[in-house]
């Protein structure tokens, strides 16, 4: 599904949060990951490499991982200079204790398996790691919350008809979306996989919320 979206991918998310995906909750994701200089981060579901690229410029030794093969060709003829490999979340293909940071932002609720996938990712991260997970949530205020629901539902795929060149993969975006646990027992899942320290933070109202937790020292 995601390597008929690549080449839109970035465009079509743009329109559909109108502007808000690129300017302000991934730059707050990045304000979490805290990237530095030495620091290794694995950018899990990286797509096309838009938050990879970020991460590399602040310094940060970035391994960008994506199940889809055709992402990954788009972001590789973008930025050349990424590690991009391909890869499953439910079978990572990386040794333990590899990562000071791991973060998946969007991809998470699209997993076969969710605990698994945090397994994985608390396998390969080193004792007194992080993990960083940005994805869709639930607003805070119900009235609000039913707004967002009819137009993840009516608006999203008629926006993607206009701009992607596979809209159906945005119908079921919309219906995972609807589907994806509010963020405390998103939080008690993720605590359950073996994370500790789990908080989250809501952004624009809980519309998406961003997740994080430390591995056990």
């Amino acid at each position: 599904m995601f390597d008929n979206v690549a080449e839109g991918y970035d465009r079509t998310n743009a329109v559909a949060t109108m502007g808000l995906e690129k300017l302000y909750w991934r730059p707050e994701t990045f304000k979490e990951v805290a990237p530095r200089k030495g620091m290794k981060i694995l950018d899990l579901a990286a797509g096309t490499g838009a938050s990879s690229i970020k991460l590399r410029e602040a310094g940060a030794e970035v391994v960008s991982c994506d199940f889809s093969v055709g992402m990954l060709r788009v972001g590789k003829r973008r930025y050349p200079e990424l590690d991009l490999i391909a890869g499953d979340a439910l079978q990572l293909p990386f040794a333990d204790d590899t990562f000071d940071v791991v973060t998946i932002s969007w991809a998470l609720r699209n997993v076969n398996d969710v605990t698994v996938a945090l397994r994985e990712m608390l396998r390969v991260t080193r004792p007194g790691g992080r993990l960083v997970v940005l994805e869709q949530s639930h607003p805070t205020w119900k009235p609000f919350r039913i707004v967002y629901l009819e137009y993840m539902m009516r608006a999203v795929p008629v926006v993607a008809k206009a701009v992607s060149t596979n809209p159906e993969a945005y119908e079921y975006l919309a219906e995972s979306t609807r589907a994806w646990p509010a963020q405390e027992p998103l939080a008690r899942t993720i605590e359950a996989s073996g994370w500790t320290r789990v908080q989250w933070r809501n952004l624009t109202g809980g519309l998406v919320a961003i997740h994080r937790a430390v591995k056990p020292a």
